[in-house]
């Protein structure tokens, strides 16, 4: 049996003694002044790095943040979130030389207050802690370390796992702000890096977004080729892609709940969708016939577009539920209504709705709400409905092309009218900035213009030809 003497015993306890006491965490600031405070026993409140917080820093100063060679990452967060939804996540704090690692996250809605809450494992002794802190007006829970969760477990970096529970009702954008400490364990604040990281989780499926970052993209189908092109927003690549035949109606979206909008036409001389998946790849699927509008949306709630129309020669609405296969069928309309299919009660189901142009008036089945009827709009006006104000309920908007006004009765942030647009433009609603809220925007003989939403900024590019049909249409009536 090896015989282990008292010294190396007393060293191995000291190292350790030494790792548990000097997690040296994150800038404190207390009402008037400020105050560092650097505990083993966890970070303080609002240091993650999102909007109206620290990142820690200003306490560990050696280094300016994210610029070491290790990193933070959340792990686990979805591209769309359900009501109540239990999703794990896994947060690790990462550098090849730090001795202990620590990390402090906290989730948000776009207006900067809490989304959801947190469940910790059952762990002895426990390794994780829920604070509560305040940032921006707001009150705020986070999840962070304890001086029992410092050590890492492998070499070079250490993970913590735990449970997100998603809002009852859909919120619009949650984002998530996790900052980490790679420290060296010196008994100081100095020498330790930190990281910031930030992941979002979107409210039902993507719109005109083909690479999965949260934001629309500009892009057109081009009926004389049958190719798509769109210019990403993640790493400004432009894609082109051939799938399609002149006479299709354009119907992309997200059917395989990835995130990401997927290259899919409805070909009315057959009644055919053809889907070009971004996860599970190609299908064809018959459903509709000659005459038929495609209307798309997620009209179970599961997070991916079922295949739907709307028949004008009888008013009936066909959809076939991507969630179990199932098919339903409902009169709602007249044939000269427009479509206006939307989350209107924010349950995250895509509602029946139409816009009749004879009398301006909006026509909504509500799954959770049930109906009623809007007077908004005039017999030349284009329905244009979205959610203009991130609270992930379908607003009631129209564009008006006699004088270039954008008419919103948005359901948390009320009316407004705002000018942008011509006669002769088409109407392509979308979140380009990528904050949880779209952005009135027209196409115009293959120029886009955009009004965001995030800084109420201008943007125009080029991008595509007079004859191409913008992506975004594919959602609302033409």
């Amino acid at each position: 049996m090896p015989i282990i003497s008292r010294k190396v015993v007393f060293i191995k306890l000291s190292v350790i003694t030494a790792a548990i006491f000097a997690v040296f965490c994150f800038l404190n600031f207390s009402a008037g002044y400020k105050k560092v405070s650097a505990s083993a026993s966890g970070p303080t409140p609002s240091n993650t790095g999102a909007p109206s917080e620290s990142s820690c820093t200003t306490c560990h100063s050696s280094f300016p943040v994210n610029s070491g060679s290790g990193s933070i990452s959340i792990a686990g967060v979805p591209a769309n979130y359900l009501p109540n939804q239990q999703i794990p996540l896994t947060v690790t704090t990462s550098q090849s030389d730090a001795v202990i690692y620590g990390f402090q996250l906290t989730a948000l809605d776009s207006q900067g207050k809490q989304a959801g809450t947190f469940t910790l494992p059952a762990q002895s002794p426990q390794q994780l802690q829920i604070v509560d802190g305040f940032a921006g007006g707001n009150t705020r829970k986070y999840v962070e370390h304890t001086i029992n969760g410092l050590i890492p477990t492998q070499f070079g970096s250490k993970s913590w796992t735990f449970t997100w529970n998603a809002p009852a009702e859909r919120v619009g954008k949650v984002s998530f702000y996790a900052a980490g400490n790679a420290a060296n364990s010196d008994g100081g604040t100095s020498g330790d890096y930190i990281y910031t990281t930030s992941k979002s989780s979107q409210t039902g499926t993507a719109v005109s977004d083909f690479d999965g970052d949260g934001k629309s993209d500009t892009a057109v189908f081009r009926p004389s080729n049958g190719v798509w092109y769109s210019l990403n927003s993640l790493n400004g690549n432009l894609i082109s892609f051939l799938f399609g035949a002149s006479e299709d109606k354009i119907a992309a979206s997200d059917y395989d709940g990835d995130g990401k909008t997927d290259f899919a036409v409805f070909r009315p001389s057959n009644g055919t969708w053809y889907v070009q998946k971004s996860t599970t790849g190609f299908t064809a699927f018959q459903f509709g016939t000659s005459g038929d509008i495609p209307v798309v949306g997620d009209y179970d709630g599961d997070s991916k577009t079922d295949y739907a129309v709307f028949r004008p020669s009888n008013g009936f609405w066909y959809i076939n539920r991507s969630s179990d296969g199932g098919f339903d069928f409902r009169q709602f309309g007249f044939g000269t209504d427009k479509t206006a299919q939307g989350d209107y009660d924010g349950d995250g189901k895509t509602d029946v709705a139409v816009f009749r142009p004879s009398n301006g008036v909006w026509y909504l089945q509500r799954s959770r709400d049930g109906f009623t009827g809007i007077a908004f709009g005039a017999l030349d006006d284009k329905p244009v409905p979205a959610d203009y104000d991130g609270d992930s309920k379908t607003d009631v908007a129209v564009f008006r092309p006699s004088n270039g006004v954008w008419y919103l009765q948005r359901s948390r942030d009320g009316f407004t009218g705002v000018l942008f647009g011509a006669s002769s433009d088409k109407p392509v609603p979308g979140d380009y900035d990528g904050d949880g809220k779209s952005d009135i925007a027209v196409f115009r003989d293959g120029i886009w213009y955009l009004q965001r939403s995030s800084d109420s900024s201008f943007y125009a590019v080029a991008f595509g030809t007079s004859s191409d049909v913008p992506v975004p249409s594919g959602y609302i009536a033409q």
